[in-house]
């Protein structure tokens, strides 16, 4: 359970900071009232969750906007698995996220002998992209001890660019995207994988579609808006 645990936790930082990004851009205004679903799937196509975003809070002072988002993800049987709200703030290009804020107080009391610790360079994107555009490397760390353990666990994202322009076609809607390449390297104890992705990001909307694949480039997971409104 607590492995299970530190995987979702790893899976909405990864989501919620692509969420979060430059919300003081034209690619994520944050606007009180913003729901987005996505509905994430393994590698063979079947439903494995749904997760829901919503901004139940913002403030906007100058070219600095604050905002609380809450979470809540389902399991494949619509079981509610994960809720809580994360805080992040967005000035003129960046965007700080509080990781801690990830971690529901609810859930983290089932683990008493669990400490987690979340630290991290958000994920920036600059508010005008281009084709062919190389992009900042970006990195979430995690130091976990439990039951007299210590355990650290790292992703790195590099070699990220913008490939190219793409429409995509959910049941949200029809979306004119930027297409966003990195490799991921996952560390913990003595394993050290890499995993390439793809996220197709719209203006006005951010993530609509989201893809990790295999080393051989088959797809290993993916998500997908499929709801939205303003």
């Amino acid at each position: 359970m607590k492995i299970k645990l530190l995987n979702t936790l790893f899976f909405l930082i990864g989501i919620a900071t692509v969420i979060a990004q430059d919300n003081c851009s034209t690619f994520y205004p944050m606007n009180e009232g913003v729901s987005m679903e996505y509905t994430n799937y393994n590698k063979k196509g079947k439903i494995e969750g749904v997760s829901n975003y919503k901004v139940i809070e913002a403030n906007h002072s100058g070219d600095t906007t604050t905002a609380t988002m809450s979470i809540n993800l389902k399991d494949n049987k619509g079981k509610d698995i994960y809720n809580t709200s994360y805080n992040l703030t967005c000035s003129g290009n960046a965007v700080t996220l509080d990781y801690e804020s990830l971690l529901p107080t609810e859930m983290m009391e089932q683990y008493g002998d669990m400490d987690i610790e979340i630290s991290g360079n958000d994920i920036e994107i600059p508010n005008s992209l281009s084709v062919g555009q190389n992009l900042k490397d970006a990195n979430v760390a995690m130091k976990i001890s439990m039951s007299g353990i210590n355990m650290n666990m790292t992703v790195d994202m590099t070699n990220r660019k913008v490939e190219k322009k793409e429409s995509v076609t959910t049941t949200a809607g029809t979306y004119d995207c930027f297409v966003l390449y990195s490799e991921n390297r996952s560390k913990m104890m003595m394993a050290n994988q890499v995993y390439p992705s793809r996220v197709w990001l719209a203006e006005s909307i951010g993530m609509v579609k989201q893809e990790t694949y295999k080393k051989n480039g088959d797809v290993m997971s993916s998500t997908l808006l499929t709801a939205h409104s303003k």
